[in-house]
């Protein structure tokens, strides 16, 4: 049984729990060899029973271990034994910007499109590595006091070229952050990940996700079907022409890349005046 005090590998031991999710379990503890603050993700027993899963996971711990980028969580070990299945990572001293939107609703338009460069540098990283992300959303965006910010949970993220660890047809990620070519059952690609932070943008700037519903599947139809509500009138026309950019139902529409994303929001944050970190690649 996993609790406080529990230790993984022979060196990880586990202090404070710190949240739950669809994949598992993340839990705060600390490498007793080199004697660091870790986090680790405790992988739900089902999981194990998905054919294939843990072997495709170790593939994808082993490629994001290789991204050394200070906008990534660093992937330090994986561990396979009777008891189950536990991705260790960085652990990072920051606020999930999730919480920082329920607290404070909206952000500038130049904060807004500072973090956005950082995580689109972040996911250039990724995508360099041949990963898709697939989940890109506010809660899984670490924000540092300094503004620097890490982008995490890498839980249901894939390689470029692997085959699918879900069946055709079915849907992996947030709803209300899914590419509309996601929605409907298509393969995630870098340009999917494009658009979920599009859809981060949007709130961080609107206060509100574009698209809600009483069900995710409702919430997914509209990704496909209905253009996002327009973003409150103060927020400047050239940070809006970003996320609307990002936001294009058509993947040819949109960025051509993480990179290019980040370039065009670095831009426009220095454009507005940002302080704070808008570090670039």
């Amino acid at each position: 049984m996993i609790r406080p005090g529990t230790v993984l590998g022979g060196r990880y031991r586990l202090d404070a729990h710190i949240s739950s999710g669809g994949m598992g379990e993340v839990w705060r503890g600390h490498d007793t060899v080199e004697d660091r603050p870790v986090a680790v993700k405790v992988l739900h027993p089902s999981m194990n029973d998905e054919p294939g899963f843990v072997a495709r996971f170790r593939a994808e711990a082993k490629a994001m271990s290789t991204i050394n980028h200070p906008a990534v969580v660093r992937i330090y070990d994986f561990i396979e034994d009777q008891a189950g299945t536990y991705l260790v990572m960085q652990y990072v001293e920051g606020e999930a910007l999730a919480r920082t939107l329920a607290r404070v609703k909206r952000l500038t338009a130049a904060r807004t499109m500072a973090l956005v460069a950082q995580a689109g540098d972040a996911l250039t990283a990724v995508h360099r590595a041949g990963i898709v992300h697939r989940d890109v959303k506010p809660g899984n965006l670490l924000v540092r006091r300094d503004g620097s910010l890490v982008l995490t949970d890498f839980g249901i993220a894939r390689s470029a070229d692997a085959p699918q660890l879900t069946a055709p047809g079915s849907v992996v990620g947030t709803a209300a952050y899914l590419a509309p070519e996601v929605a409907m059952g298509g393969r995630a690609t870098k340009l999917s990940d494009v658009y979920s932070l599009g859809v981060v943008a949007y709130q961080c700037l609107a206060g509100r996700r574009p698209f809600d519903g009483g069900s995710p599947m409702e919430v997914a139809t509209r990704q496909v079907r209905e253009p996002p509500p327009p973003l409150p009138r103060d927020v400047p026309v050239s940070a809006a022409a970003v996320v609307g950019r990002a936001m294009a139902k058509r993947p040819e529409d949109r960025f051509p890349s993480a990179e290019a994303f980040a370039e065009e929001a670095r831009r426009v944050a220095l454009e507005l005046g940002v302080t704070g970190p808008v570090r670039a690649g």
